[in-house]
């Protein structure tokens, strides 16, 4: 870990003004200033612009973010810059990065070798379950993805994490004057898309043609923005890879939260909070919330009943592809050891069959009973069900019937770590185009699956069809990738060496009748 750490925080850096010469074939007028970048072959980064008017700090700390203005200065965009405040943790790479409050920044990498005018747009939103990550994390680099798709540009964004970026403060005596900070997190990814849409046309990105994608906090993130009108706005597509409206929390349950922070952090009042240190906030709320400190579902920006808004067509003009992977809960096994992972999630359970109907408990009971195994397995095929498979499928289900075109995978490569199989995260060094990259897969893939995958996430960029013809697909041969429909259920399956069309009921990837309804409990 101690060379991954050093690797990682290499790439951070103190971007400056220019005030000399600088390259004019490298800088860009954006309307909050001129950012020069570096090339390295035809590829040009320009890291570390920020998209906001002032960062998140002193008595912008638990506000929305401030909107950017403009600027004359010159600056560099040579170098990452810090991620948001966050544990630190040998689960996510991008958890190593030097962070701090000051961390609204993002980052775009273009090929100069394809100078079309309105290239296809690509923002990248990272994972880490709301509570961890960051744009610096080498899976996210953009550079392979645009060296071999250079008819795109790529944009990865940051934003405030666990409780600096999602807790409920409306609810305290001087809380009156904090009515977002449940959702900032979102509300930066909102200001995020904002910039990207009235800057990257100096790029050559078409601004009109903008495609957000992520995966787990990543994937829940851009299946919420969808049904946030502000946000909306300034993207046509969205790319969910293991993530819906599952991952947030009702108002109840973040206000139960706040209070469990305040308590261990010997807190009363928002004033205590911004007195305290950022740093303190965030690490107590990773130690003692654990996934808990999530987007709110508070009916102001996200609607209460998320999956009812998108089966009354609030984000029917949104193109949509989303799956999951065959064995989800298999990095958390692997990182936290089958021993730890039951512990823990049998916890979680407890929980919310605690909140569910008594019918309800005895469908989630008789999964577990009919499922074979040992009590972590039993717990393993659960959680994928609850957290992963059927909510994605409810997605595609309400998505479809109100009119919306929805493209559904089964990722089902294995890894070659222990209990790890195809499980989250398993499917991001080739989307990513970072093969290289594995330390969620133990090994590289099969080069020709990578670059079909890939190919096809770019086509449904360019196009709104991830279909491949034979002269687009690596391998040669054309690939049809039929639309969603509730009748057939007609899915891409990813096999490392068949990547083929099928059905969900060809792999019976969800129970229907016992864990399908559970999906009204949303966060398990």
């Amino acid at each position: 870990m101690a060379d991954l750490k050093s690797i990682i925080r290499a790439r951070y850096g103190e971007n400056h003004r220019i005030t000399g010469e600088y390259n004019k074939d490298l800088a860009v007028k954006c309307i909050n200033g001129m950012f020069v970048g570096v090339k390295d072959g035809d590829v040009i980064a320009y890291k570390g612009i920020p998209f906001v008017g002032e960062q998140p700090v002193g008595k912008n700390r638990f506000k929305k973010p401030v909107p950017f203005g403009t600027d004359e200065g010159v600056y560099e965009a040579y170098h990452f810059a810090k991620g948001s405040l966050q544990p630190e943790s040998q689960d996510d790479a991008g958890a190593l990065a030097v962070v701090g409050e000051d961390c609204l920044y993002l980052n775009i990498w273009t090929n100069a070798a394809n100078t079309d005018r309105k290239k296809p747009v690509m923002i990248w939103i990272h994972g880490g379950g709301f509570t961890q990550g960051s744009t610096v994390n080498p899976l996210y680099e953009g550079y392979n993805f645009v060296r071999d798709n250079s008819e795109v540009i790529f944009v990865s964004i940051a934003y405030r994490l666990g409780g600096l970026g999602f807790i409920h403060l409306s609810h305290l005596p001087d809380g009156k004057d904090y009515p977002d900070a449940q959702n900032l997190g979102l509300l930066d990814q909102t200001m995020a898309l904002k910039w990207v849409h009235e800057n990257i046309a100096a790029f050559g990105g078409d601004p009109e043609n903008v495609t957000i994608f992520g995966e787990s906090a990543g994937g829940g993130s851009v299946t919420m923005l969808p049904l946030i009108p502000e946000a909306r706005c300034y993207f046509r597509r969205v790319i969910a890879q293991s993530g819906t409206p599952v991952f947030s929390s009702s108002t109840e349950e973040a206000i139960a939260a706040t209070n469990e922070l305040l308590e261990a952090l010997g807190c009363k009042t928002v004033a205590d909070l911004c007195a305290c240190p950022a740093e303190k906030i965030a690490d107590t709320a990773g130690t003692i919330l654990a996934l808990r400190d999530w987007p709110e579902r508070d009916g102001k920006l996200i609607p209460l009943d998320p999956y009812g808004a998108y089966l009354d067509g609030e984000a029917r003009e949104i193109d949509i592809l989303e799956g999951c992977n065959k064995d989800e809960m298999g990095q958390f096994a692997c990182f936290m050891t089958p021993a730890g992972f039951t512990e823990y999630f049998n916890a979680r359970y407890d929980y919310r069959f605690s909140t569910m109907t008594a019918e309800d408990v005895e469908k989630a009971k008789s999964f577990m009973d009919n499922t074979a195994g040992n009590r972590f397995f039993k717990t393993f095929k659960f959680g994928d069900q609850v957290f992963f498979l059927a909510p994605v499928f409810r997605m595609s289900e309400n998505h479809t019937a109100a009119g919306g075109r929805t493209y559904h995978y089964y990722f089902r490569v294995e890894t070659s770590k222990p209990y790890f199989l195809s499980g989250h995260a398993a499917e991001l060094p080739p989307v990513l185009n970072n093969p290289q990259d594995t330390f969620f897969t133990g090994r590289a893939y099969d080069d020709t699956f990578n670059h079909t995958m890939q190919r096809m996430w770019v086509n449904f960029a360019r196009c709104g069809d991830p279909s491949l013809t034979a002269e687009e697909s690596p391998t040669g041969e054309a690939i049809h990738w039929d639309l969603y429909n509730a009748e057939t259920k007609p899915i891409m399956v990813f096999d490392e060496f068949n990547i083929h069309q099928g059905t969900e009921g060809d792999y019976g990837i969800v129970d229907w009748e016992r864990t399908y309804p559970l999906t009204k409990y949303f966060i398990f």
